[in-house]
């Protein structure tokens, strides 16, 4: 059964139309074609008029449909059915909030990594919502290496509402294990392609998030802090999310004009989750046309770029010195 967001009521009433349509076509003679038609030819616009104009809270709604298609949606599209994944951290378990492992694109081994949220209620507890813990990402870590060390590049799937949050995790070193990726993902000797593919949060998306090339679809966002978590710090509610969302400049649009990001894959029309199909083959589209430049780049040149890129983000000011009082 599809699930309908509130500003996508609107295709919901056309797709009932539809709906019964067909079911008065079944149960008699009538001809149903013309006026199925239009009604085909409504539901497109009406998807197009409803996402042409998306708010920021809006779109961080639609990266968190349920209907949307997550990581291993997205690899099982791209990755032609070809997917080995993975397992462990080889020191405390194997993190089921992070996926990864080897994959061919058009013939060209790559290395897969990202965070799996679940498709339902049971998968999504089993998941932990897509939180990974600190061996989560000494698993990706891990994953990495092995691809640098077969020289093979590497796609990261970024789709997380935050690194999980217990004290177990701090026990752990979450921070610790989180800062030692970004430290890592700088001086990777392979390609390395990032792609948010739904929510995009704090330091969890981030562990993943280095790369040469750092892409983001449509209808995601990406940010140091969640509108409602935003709210709740500045307003005390969460009633004041939208005005957060707004503020916090969240949106794929938002971020490459902060020049944030290197790229903004398009969605299907009416969001990933009407067509995860579409979707995951515009994301594979893209993967091939930047693996293509970078595969031949040098690998020390690979990593001066990639550096360079990040050092360079983000606003330093310099105090003057005080002069000196007599």
């Amino acid at each position: 059964m599809q699930t309908f967001l509130e500003f996508e009521k609107p295709i919901q009433h056309v797709m009932e139309q539809i709906e019964k349509l067909k079911e008065v076509a079944t149960q008699g003679d009538v001809d149903v074609a013309a006026t199925l038609k239009d009604l085909e030819k409504k539901l497109m616009e009406t998807r197009k008029s409803i996402y042409a104009g998306l708010t920021p809270w809006e779109r961080v709604q639609a990266s968190r449909h349920p209907d949307r298609p997550y990581t291993l949606k997205f690899i099982e599209v791209i990755s032609d059915g070809t997917f080995v994944e993975l397992h462990g951290d080889r020191t405390v378990k194997d993190d089921k909030a992070m996926v990864g492992g080897f994959g061919s694109i058009n013939g060209k081994t790559v290395m897969f990594i990202g965070q799996q949220k679940g498709i339902n209620t049971k998968m999504r507890q089993y998941r932990n919502f897509g939180m990974p813990n600190p061996e989560g990402y000494r698993k990706a870590l891990r994953l990495m290496k092995l691809a640098e060390k077969f020289n093979k590049p590497i796609v990261t799937l970024i789709d997380t509402p935050g690194a999980f949050p217990g004290l177990e995790a701090e026990e752990r070193g979450q921070g610790e294990a989180i800062a030692r990726n970004l430290f890592e993902m700088v001086q990777l000797k392979v390609p390395v392609i990032c792609i948010v593919i739904g929510e995009g949060a704090s330091g969890g998306a981030l562990g993943i998030g280095v790369g040469d090339k750092v892409l983001m679809l449509e209808n995601t966002w990406y940010s140091v802090i969640s509108p409602e978590s935003c709210s709740s710090i500045l307003w005390r509610s969460w009633d004041y999310k939208e005005q957060a969302a707004q503020a916090l400049k969240l949106t794929a649009t938002d971020m490459l004009a902060n020049k944030l990001i290197d790229g903004i894959i398009e969605e299907p029309v009416g969001g990933a989750h009407a067509d995860p199909v579409a979707a995951g083959l515009k994301v594979k589209t893209e993967i091939l046309k930047h693996l293509s430049k970078l595969t031949k780049v040098d690998p020390d040149k690979l990593v001066d770029r990639r550096s360079k890129k990040f050092f360079e983000m983000g606003v330093v000011l310099k105090a003057k010195p005080a002069g000196r009082k007599r």
